[in-house]
């Protein structure tokens, strides 16, 4: 079974077989249709697409993040779909670096089905070494999926709120860990969401520190290394991890796994969610906050 990463080559040796589904998550948050037109043009044979906002993610609300998670029986449902149940493995992949698999990896993971992989280094490092690419979309017979989702995995904005009122984050009880860019995380260069900063307390952990310069994971021990400089001492299974909308925080998570820190947990609703009431702190205080 594999839980963590896959690499190309060992994929390439599987991909027909009944009982193991590979899923195509590429996506662009700026063409969200992209993603699906990359996959009719050309994809790993017998793969199904995944779209982030139609498949992985639920309706958005007005409490709610850009991503908020899915509806547990609806996504069952296609997961069934796609001819996934207890006995199959499957692979997710996107267009390299894995932002957006991680995301379909960690779903899976709530929902009780540790038989998932990302394919490390994603379609590009499938056609760098030349393997199969296929424009036909394959048939599965349906399965049923039984989901056993794990609540305690997943962290509310009302918690986190209550930890921050309480102190528990700066006084290092919980350690909240953001996977955004440096600049984001520091209030500057926001583009995606309307109030820049990040939640009082929290640590910047970029998801691209897990990454080598090809979009590779990193080897589990620089992984661990990395992450421990990060924890400074703190234990993972106080480790609640976060973005934007809660897709890159699942790379963070998955990197933890590879790494062998494990226990973390994922506040799904991210920045998106936190920033949708505005009494709720942030740092550095925007510019309502100083007038």
């Amino acid at each position: 079974m594999h839980t963590t990463l896959i690499e190309p080559a060992e994929l390439a040796e599987r991909t027909d077989r009944p009982d193991w589904t590979v899923l195509d998550c590429r996506f662009d948050l700026a063409r969200p249709q992209w993603g699906e037109q990359a996959y009719a043009a050309g994809h790993i044979p017998h793969a199904l697409y995944a779209h982030l906002d139609r498949d992985l993610s639920g309706p958005i609300t007005s409490h709610s993040g850009r991503h908020p998670l899915p509806d547990i029986s609806s996504l069952a449902a296609t997961l069934g779909r796609w001819g996934i149940d207890a006995s199959v493995q499957v692979i997710a992949y996107d267009q390299g670096n894995g932002a957006y698999a991680a995301r379909l990896w960690w779903l899976l993971r709530w929902l009780g089905h540790p038989a998932v992989a990302v394919l490390n280094g994603g379609f590009a490092a499938w056609q760098q070494q030349s393997l199969p690419v296929s424009t036909q979309t394959d048939a599965r017979q349906a399965r049923q999926f039984v989901p056993h989702a794990a609540d305690s995995e997943v962290i509310s904005t009302a918690a986190l709120a209550e930890w921050v009122r309480a102190g528990e984050l700066a006084r290092g009880a919980r350690t909240l860990v953001d996977a955004r860019g440096a600049d984001r995380f520091a209030g500057q260069n926001e583009t995606l969401d309307s109030i820049a900063g990040h939640v009082p307390g929290a640590h910047n952990h970029p998801f691209a520190r897990n990454l080598d310069a090809q979009g590779h994971f990193l080897p589990p021990e620089e992984l661990r290394a990395r992450w421990l400089g990060t924890l400074a001492g703190r234990s993972p299974s106080q480790v609640v991890s976060m973005c934007g909308s809660g897709v890159t925080a699942c790379h963070n998570l998955l990197a933890l796994e590879v790494a062998g820190l494990r226990g973390a947990r994922l506040y799904a609703g991210s920045w998106s969610e936190w920033i949708r009431d505005a009494s709720r702190p942030v740092e550095p205080p925007s510019t309502s906050d100083n007038a």
